[in-house]
């Protein structure tokens, strides 16, 4: 079997971040029987440089024609005044190739605890998964301006609320068994259509899993008190964005995370959770680990499971063996730690 991948490194440390998960994906699909050829086109930033816009006509028809979609990183102050925002090449493709899930899984590795800007009693055990809704609410409703006033209407209708309802009740029945549903419904309607929908499907297709809900302040609060508390969390856009930043934080570093965008057929977008970080771009100093988990997902999403497991277990030897960057107060270089987590993947193989 032989997957095409669709590489868009991006910009900052996209390009450096995303070598290592190429190199990443190769040897695990190595080691498990099945090949990849990799695709790799400009985009955001980069694409603006060298086309005058953020997302071609021939980088989205390749995206929508490949397996999957690894994207590094984009934007940076170079392009705050550019007609079109690398961001914009991002949002549109996310639209085009109909993905609405992003998930978002945070867990705390026992070597990392005191990592984390909580204490490590608070975070240990955490392991947690957010499912936002990517495509809706009040980043995609009508805008209204004058020089007095501005307007944002958020909307949401029952289907789309579903659809992204039932990826996160899959998602409980694969882990724990346990969803909360994040919604502000003492306030607003969209919220109070939400909670419906949400307990209708849970009574009537998944009597399985044990929902709750919670409104948005109490979850923001939770996160921080008990955060292990948490199997997994589903909400709407705005909340999904602020409250998937803050579980970032939980690991003890922003590098560690990565990111699926899923919708009801491939290809899925997968990407590390952080920026460009252009303060740092070519120097060899990113954290990989958001970008190595972003790849495990990618195969995980492939249902080349054997391979994304085999990524795990390396990167939970490097962690265990403090095998860490610079952010996580290591001395390995970006590059460096791609090469340890290659060998790690041959040690595994040959020790099996």
């Amino acid at each position: 079997m032989t997957y095409r991948i669709v590489l868009l490194p991006g910009d900052g440390i996209g390009p450096e971040i995303t070598r290592v998960a190429r190199a990443v994906i190769e040897r695990a699909a190595a080691l498990s029987g099945f090949s990849v050829r990799f695709e790799e086109h400009a985009f955001g930033g980069a694409s603006i440089d060298r086309y005058g816009e953020p997302l071609t006509d021939e980088t989205l028809a390749a995206c929508q024609a490949a397996d999957a979609v690894f994207l590094g990183a984009v934007g940076g102050p170079k392009w705050d005044k550019a007609p079109s925002r690398p961001e914009a090449g991002l949002l549109a493709l996310r639209k085009a190739l109909g993905v609405y899930a992003n998930l978002r899984p945070a867990s705390v590795h026992p070597a990392l605890a005191d990592k984390s800007p909580l204490r490590a009693d608070l975070v240990a055990g955490t392991d947690l998964l957010i499912v936002r809704e990517l495509t809706g609410g009040i980043y995609f409703g009508r805008r209204e301006r004058t020089d007095s006033q501005a307007s944002d209407t958020c909307t949401y209708s029952r289907a789309e609320i579903a659809r992204v309802a039932r990826v996160a009740f899959e998602q409980a029945r694969l882990r724990r068994g346990r969803l909360t549903s994040v919604d502000k419904a003492n306030v607003l309607e969209t919220s109070r259509l939400w909670r419906e929908t949400v307990s209708e499907m849970g009574a009537r297709d998944y009597p399985d899993i044990a929902l709750d809900h919670m409104y948005v302040d109490a979850a923001a609060m939770h996160l921080l008190r008990a955060p292990a508390s948490f199997d997994v969390i589903v909400t709407e856009n705005m909340f999904g964005d602020i409250l998937s930043d803050e579980a970032s934080m939980l690991p003890g570093s922003i590098g560690l995370l990565g990111s699926a965008s899923l919708g009801e057929a491939r290809p899925g977008i997968f990407e590390p959770i952080h920026g460009s970080a252009p303060d740092i771009a070519g120097q060899d100093k990113a954290n990989p680990f958001g970008a190595i988990e972003a790849a495990a997902q990618l195969l995980d999403a492939l249902n080349e499971t054997d391979a994304a497991a085999r990524i795990r277990k390396a990167v939970n030897a490097m962690h265990e063996a403090g095998e860490w960057t610079g952010d996580l107060g290591g001395d390995l270089t970006c590059s460096g730690a791609g090469v340890k987590l290659v060998e790690r993947l041959e040690a595994e193989a040959v020790a099996a």
